[in-house]
């Protein structure tokens, strides 16, 4: 009877791990496999660094036990921001790796190489790291969420602060050829309307490009009043730096993905980025205001044993740590239902989630008509040694 009874458990138990297995691909009873792909090299590894800690952060969450008793196996790969790795990678990550899902994704064109395939594949692409505003539009991108401001709602914010505080000036825009760059002058163009051609000037690069120097130069001759960089942190350092060499003192405004101190301001120079602006999701881990903020200790202790020896002035690795928490926030909503059907239906069930290291007043929901984790920012200006927040949390439709 026992013998028999056991083996009718045994059954059982093989029948419902079965069910795991082909309801929940990449999902044991001990482990999740998540896939991300990252330029860890190439023109925009500045940027990669957001994978290093969100690399750094899983390996915490494994310490700590992992989450409902299953160890998360963060699988990431390097594209070197070019598309057709991407798509590469992509594929391995599905079929080889077999990933559950796909995780803060990082890079405009990796991303938008790789979404049909893996909508083709069902496998949900969460939290990813681009602010193109096509990926918002839920319809299309059904197993999509996105992690960045999107660059129609940050250049709209940007576009309202310089009409307010340069009436009258011009404006230049220095943008990267591609998806990320054109959102930018798309929204100036939307909301300037028939006042963009008087009052706009633009100049574009590719990634491949050694400097924008020749750009900067272009843009100095038409006497515009303020310089808006779209596009990564290496071109957004080179353009500061020729900006001053050039003696032209326009106010200087970069995108969110630039906005790093370690990655864009010190190799342009601290002093000479003063007065630079730039509309951030989190706090800076740098800035003595945060000294005795809970969210900002519990980073530097994390970065003490997880990562020593990085630049803390870098935003991506607080950003990369950032994700990692929401990573977390996602598994735990999910609880043991790890299908892929409910991991997408969980990450547009967020519900005023608050994350420590993002700045007060700014919390994340989704829903199933809005899949971006991140629609407010605030602005800053740098000081010369820090960060000068002002004005309010800001969204699109901000006056």
């Amino acid at each position: 009877m026992c013998r028999a009874f056991t083996t009718v458990c045994a059954f059982t138990l093989a029948l419902v791990t079965s069910a795991i297995a082909a309801d929940a691909p990449g999902v044991t009873t001990t482990e999740i496999k998540v896939g991300g792909i990252f330029p860890f090299s190439g023109p925009a590894s500045s940027i990669g660094l957001v994978g290093r800690g969100i690399l750094a952060y899983v390996q915490s969450i494994n310490d700590r036990g992992g989450i409902n008793g299953r160890k998360i196996t963060y699988v990431a790969y390097d594209d070197n921001y070019s598309p057709p790795k991407s798509v590469e990678h992509a594929r391995k990550l599905v079929e080889s790796d077999e990933v559950a899902f796909m995780f803060s994704q990082l890079g405009t064109p990796g991303n938008t190489a790789t979404a049909k395939y893996l909508k083709s594949r069902g496998v949900p692409t969460i939290a990813i790291v681009s602010g193109s505003s096509k990926f918002t539009d839920v319809a299309n991108f059904p197993l999509t969420t996105t992690s960045l401001v999107s660059y129609d709602t940050e250049a709209k914010i940007y576009a309202k602060f310089l009409t307010k505080t340069l009436p009258d000036a011009k404006y230049a825009i220095l943008y990267q050829n591609d998806d990320l760059g054109k959102d930018y002058v798309n929204a100036f163009k939307e909301l300037l309307n028939s006042d963009f051609d008087k009052k706009v000037v633009t100049a574009s690069y590719e990634v491949t490009e050694p400097t924008v120097d020749s750009q900067v130069v272009g843009l100095k001759s038409s006497g515009a009043g303020a310089l808006l960089v779209a596009g990564t942190p290496k071109f957004a350092a080179q353009a500061i730096r020729k900006a001053h060499e050039l003696n032209w003192k326009a106010l200087i405004v970069l995108n969110y993905p630039s906005g790093s101190v370690g990655a864009t301001l010190k190799p342009a120079g601290l002093d000479i980025s003063t007065g630079v602006v730039v509309g951030t999701i989190t706090k800076d881990a740098t800035d003595s205001i945060w000294d005795q903020d809970e969210g900002m200790k519990n980073f530097r202790a994390f970065v003490d044993k997880y990562m020593p020896g990085i630049d803390i002035a870098d935003n991506n690795y607080l950003f990369g740590y950032t994700q990692g928490m929401l990573l977390e926030q996602l598994i735990k909503q999910c609880g043991d239902d790890l299908s892929r059907q409910n991991i997408i239906k969980q990450a547009r069930n967020f519900r005023d989630v608050v994350l420590p290291t993002v700045q007060p007043g700014i919390k994340v929901n989704t829903t199933d008509k809005v899949n971006m984790d991140f629609t407010q920012m605030r602005l800053q200006r740098w000081t010369g040694t820090h960060w000068d927040l002002f004005g309010e949390v800001l969204d699109a439709a901000s006056e």
